[in-house]
């Protein structure tokens, strides 16, 4: 609650300024901690206040938009039950015209289809319950394709695969039923990926980060890896959370 700022959002650090990203992930970690009585009014027009007339969100005061900022906007404000006041319609109009001819999601209208837009994308829409308005056949065989020989994930064609695209690929496609992938090499990748100390990194033999451990985990629970909670693909929180949040 120390990066609780005076307009409403929430910081990375106490003495940094509010952003959108910060104040999605201090809703959530204050679900997980059955806390959300602490989010005041304050917070709630915060995040109203950074809707463009669009349809697009902006992350903070100085007005960048981005398709993270839409879904933490619609993740933050489901989490909190007055998802109704933000213009989901708008919202919705916009994010369709995001979807490119490969069938993802770029972070704007016209830009280049990525893993994590497009989760950002289909969470949303998910979560407003529009998935319906996405060619899910046409997305699924492009996040497909993601998968390596190696068993990992890229995020975009030519790329490394990333530990945390375990997250932001399966994530859609379980959101959209379309997990077309082969789970036992993910699992694999990711089990290779961690230290003999402890965490995951991005990739085998790389420094293990607390970021990548969590979507590696995440991935895992995915996967059905024995004695982790099942997370639920459109908050990446536990599914019994968002159960006892009634989402």
């Amino acid at each position: 609650m120390e990066c609780l700022k005076e307009d409403g959002g929430f910081a990375g650090y106490p003495t940094h300024d509010s952003h959108l990203l910060f104040t999605l992930s201090a809703i959530q970690i204050l679900a997980i901690y059955d806390s959300l009585d602490l989010i005041q009014e304050k917070t709630i027009q915060f995040i109203l206040d950074l809707q463009k007339e669009e349809g697009s969100v902006a992350g903070d005061k100085y007005g960048e938009t981005d398709t993270r900022f839409i879904y933490c906007a619609v993740s933050a404000l489901s989490i909190l039950g007055c998802l109704e006041r933000l213009n989901t319609d708008r919202i919705t109009e916009y994010l369709v015209k995001c979807q490119n001819f490969d069938g993802g999601f770029g972070s704007v209208i016209n830009a280049e289809s990525h893993a994590g837009q497009i989760f950002c994308a289909v969470g949303a829409l998910k979560i407003m319950n529009n998935l319906h308005l996405v060619d899910c056949d046409r997305l699924g065989w492009w996040l497909s394709e993601r998968q390596l020989d190696s068993g990992g994930l890229n995020g975009r064609p030519e790329k490394l695969p990333d530990v945390c695209y375990s997250w932001w690929v399966l994530s859609s496609l379980e959101m959209i039923d379309r997990v077309w992938i082969d789970l036992d090499k993910l699992s694999g990748f990711i089990l290779r990926c961690q230290d003999e100390n402890g965490g995951i990194s991005d990739r085998e033999g790389n420094m293990v980060d607390v970021f990548h451990t969590l979507f590696g985990v995440c991935g895992l629970s995915f996967c059905g890896y024995e004695g982790l909670l099942a997370v639920d693909p459109r908050y990446c929180l536990p599914l019994e959370v968002t159960r006892r949040l009634g989402l």
